[in-house]
């Protein structure tokens, strides 16, 4: 399994416009084939900063989500929200349990 965690920051004052351009992005990555979880989360503490989560099954499923059409959509939002600062780590997972 391959887990994506990070952050992307945008100005606070553009949260509403980029809420449902996430929205979009987020719904659309859940119905790949793949996908086992998509999420984004605005921080409680530090408006504009959005906690990104996602997993997916295997390199290939992730490669096809980076040449999907909705992704290059939200890049290209990216200008006009003002999204900056990206820090995304990717990780490979052997195994994973609950605790």
């Amino acid at each position: 399994m391959l887990l994506i965690v990070g952050t992307v920051r945008l100005p606070a004052a553009n949260l509403a416009m980029a809420r449902p351009v996430m929205a979009e992005m987020v719904e659309a990555s859940r119905r790949e084939a793949g996908c086992l979880s998509y999420s984004y989360a605005e921080d409680l503490f530090d408006p504009g900063l959005i906690h990104v989560s996602e997993q997916w099954a295997s390199r290939e499923a992730l490669d096809r989500h980076f040449a999907s059409d909705h992704l290059a959509r939200w890049r290209a939002a990216w200008a006009e929200l003002g999204l900056g600062e990206r820090s995304l780590h990717l990780f490979q997972v052997a195994e994973s349990a609950p605790i």
